[in-house]
């Protein structure tokens, strides 16, 4: 009862905060700048919630005053099950008075004709609501959870019930809503009023759904070429990526510290580096076709531009994904089951196939997931290969910004992507259910893991090398650009693209010189920002929906994926749709590239973190919250140690995508902050190459700087592996010797 008070207490008083002591509306020269200032409390600009209601003429925002004063009366009611009904339903109807007032009332007045009908015209209106209005929101929604865990929801757990609560909230405003906006606007004709012409037009069209292909009489509609590149690039992803994690773990492959890295490289590379590479290696005028042409005197071929070229970059782009995904699966796979396996006489391909292979089934079906998806969303690689070979999410780009400028067909083309990938997550489900993979229990571990089958080991070593080589000759191209004049034409060496964008000048101190200088600098802040977000977010949502059981979970994850299933350049003109007016208005600030990234990459973290925490035994949080440990504390001291590798790979991912993103971020940038991938698209399009490939292998450099600092940040994960056979012999030579 006192610590339920403390931290009602603690709430309350953020609230007071929040009304009384911040801006409730936007600051227009930022929050941060710290101007406003100067004009608080009595500003129009720059007032507090209070302020605003009996100075400003905005008599609506009592409402919130009123909520909170209700709270503080809660407050003193003796019986806990009232108490917590009346902070629940205060909370619950304070968060959607917020979120109605906001959307109802715009700059200059009502923005819904019923509600000018209903009460009058405003005299005045009101701007994009502020750091006030934020905390006041967010009090809400933690008043809403200490209600209901008072009245006995996840067995009182306030922890658990706020982590629900604020997960729902966060997404319903940077996930659903969003999107909700722009699926609205399909509908709305110029005047915002309603017309679904448009959108019935769009959905019928046959280039979307023809299947002209399977009898031969012409290419399939855009929806099943995407289907069918999506599923080919999850199965080549996933097999790879195992394969790897395979000769990494499992085998002496001698080099292994430089295989973990080169894997890495591909999702450190922005997208469309890659395709140019191939394009110089296998387009008509590349390197290895004019060279089979001049020996054999073949006809050079356009055989890249297409679906096959997309899905030799997607793999190649999107195994360093699976493998960071399946290492740590493979690594948990318990020794002593193994052992086990093969003291029961069974050989080494049996104990492979029937025991190691199928406790790694969480892994598979999230990198393949995972490999499905991205391939759904990628924008960079068909872009420069697809020739006319167009996937949903050119289309849905050029539907957008191209000369067609139809939103309905966008969002039509968003909604068929999005059916798609819910599928493959129903599918995952249903192959996954009612099975159990824990093979981490907080018991004695011993033994190592038995080598794999010899015919295995020389199968994943035939597929990883030349794949190591591979992408060795694509890495050789892109380093060797950025010190020719003119890739293909003038290759004379040169440093003049690396001075033009990272020089320095020292005269008067020091000065950033160099034309990248800027967008680096941004890039850097605001994805160091947004990956541990993203990492303890991710990681949060997976240990909920891993070991809470609760009301709508299954529709909180679906939820999750939405952000990640359709396209970055959906994302990017959703939020501009939904955050470049109120309530909310964030355009051409950091604040809207931060939540981009964190909820665009949150399901990478998710699925890493569900993969990983599936081999952990309930029973560790079970003799954790036994010995009166609380939920919070049972995550720091026990499950977080147990899954370094998933918060390593959440941190990498997320920082590497904050980078390499284009498709979104080309639509979110500002002149104050450009990110480094819309600026290397500058470069591009200005014909500058050199310079572009050099901004991009800096970036590479960077990258790994970086992932290897979180690799010894976070460490690894030490699962106890004794070896019997060494500790029966050790404990028989001790005896002789006691004897002796």
């Amino acid at each position: 009862m006192r610590h339920g008070n403390r931290r009602l207490d603690v709430v309350l008083l953020l609230g007071v905060v929040a009304l009384t002591l911040l801006p409730w509306y936007r600051i227009e020269n930022g929050f941060f700048g710290l101007g406003w200032l100067a004009g608080f409390p009595l500003s129009t600009e720059a007032a507090p919630g209070v302020v605003q209601i009996f100075a400003h003429g905005r008599p609506w925002l009592a409402g919130a005053l009123v909520f909170l004063l209700l709270t503080f009366a809660a407050r003193g009611i003796a019986d806990p099950m009232r108490r917590g009904a009346v902070l629940a339903w205060t909370g619950a109807i304070g968060v959607l008075f917020l979120s109605l007032q906001g959307l109802a009332i715009g700059f200059s007045g009502w923005n819904w004709t019923v509600s000018d009908t209903l009460f009058g015209p405003l005299s005045t209106g009101q701007p994009a609501m502020g750091a006030g209005a934020v905390l006041s929101s967010i009090t809400f929604v933690l008043l809403f959870a200490f209600g209901l865990a008072e009245r006995g929801v996840m067995k009182g757990d306030a922890f658990v019930v706020s982590a629900i609560a604020l997960l729902v909230f966060l997404v319903a405003v940077f996930v659903f809503y969003p999107i909700g906006s722009m699926f609205v606007g399909s509908v709305q004709d110029f005047d915002g009023s309603f017309n679904a012409d448009n959108f019935i037009r769009n959905i019928q069209d046959p280039s979307i759904w023809s299947l002209n292909c399977v009898i031969g009489a012409g290419r399939c509609g855009v929806a099943w070429r995407t289907l069918w590149l999506a599923i080919m690039t999850g199965l080549g992803s996933t097999l790879l990526g195992l394969a790897f994690a395979l000769v990494a773990t499992r085998t002496r492959f001698p080099f292994k510290k430089g295989l973990r890295l080169l894997t890495i490289l591909p999702i450190i590379t922005p997208p469309f580096v890659i395709g140019l590479a191939l394009t110089l290696l296998f387009g008509r005028a590349g390197v290895v076709t004019q060279g089979l042409s001049q020996l054999f005197g073949l006809e050079p071929a356009r055989w890249l531009y297409g679906l096959t070229g997309i899905w030799i970059a997607q793999v190649l782009s999107f195994t360093p994904i699976s493998f960071l995904v399946l290492i740590g699966v493979v690594e948990g796979v318990s020794p002593s089951m193994e052992e086990a396996s093969t003291t029961l006489r069974a050989d080494r391909w049996r104990t492979f196939w029937r025991v190691s292979l199928p406790l790694m089934k969480p892994g598979l079906a999230n990198a393949f997931l995972i490999g499905f998806i991205e391939s759904m969303a990628d924008f960079g690689n068909p872009l420069v290969l697809g020739g006319s070979h167009g996937v949903l999410s050119t289309e849905i780009f050029f539907a957008v910004v191209g000369s067609q400028n139809d939103p309905s067909r966008a969002a039509v083309l968003a909604m068929v992507l999005l059916a798609f990938t819910l599928s493959a997550f129903l599918a995952q489900r249903v192959w996954l259910a009612g099975k159990n993979f824990a093979t981490v229990t907080g018991k004695g571990d011993s033994g190592s893991h038995i080598a794999l089958p010899r015919g295995l080991s020389i199968g994943v070593h035939a597929v990883v090398i030349p794949w190591i080589l591979f992408t060795l000759v694509i890495y050789g191209m892109i380093l060797i650009g950025g010190f020719v004049k003119t890739w293909g034409l003038d290759n004379s060496l040169t440093l003049d693209h690396y001075a033009k964008a990272f020089s320095i000048s020292f005269e008067n101190g020091i000065a950033w010189t160099g034309v990248a200088w800027n967008s680096f600098w941004t890039t850097m802040e605001i994805a160091l920002i947004s990956a541990p977000l993203m990492a303890a977010v991710g990681l949060l949502t997976a240990y909920i929906i891993v070991r809470q059981k609760f009301t709508g979970k299954n529709a909180f994850e679906f939820a999750l994926m939405m952000s990640f299933a359709i396209p970055g350049t959906v994302i990017g003109v959703s939020y501009i749709m939904a955050f470049n007016l109120p309530p909310l208005e964030m355009t051409g600030s950091a604040l809207i590239l931060i939540a981009c990234f964190v909820f665009r990459n949150m399901p990478v973290g998710v699925r890493g973190g569900i993969a990983a925490m599936s081999q952990l035994d309930k029973s560790l949080d079970e003799a954790s919250l036994t010995l009166r440990a609380n939920s919070f504390r049972t995550i720091r001291k026990v499950i977080l140690p147990l899954l370094r590798p998933a918060i390593t790979a959440a941190l990498v991912y997320s920082f590497v995508r904050a980078i390499t993103s284009i498709s979104a971020v080309i639509f979110l940038v500002s002149a104050e902050y450009n990110m480094a991938t819309s600026y290397i698209v500058g470069l591009v399009e200005n014909g500058e190459y050199g310079v572009a490939i050099a901004y991009s292998s800096m970036l590479i450099v960077v990258m790994i700087t970086v992932i290897a600092g979180f690799q010894l940040i976070v460490g690894e994960r030490r699962l106890r592996r004794e070896n019997r056979v060494a500790g029966l012999a050790t404990s028989a030579s001790s005896r002789q010797e006691k004897i002796a």
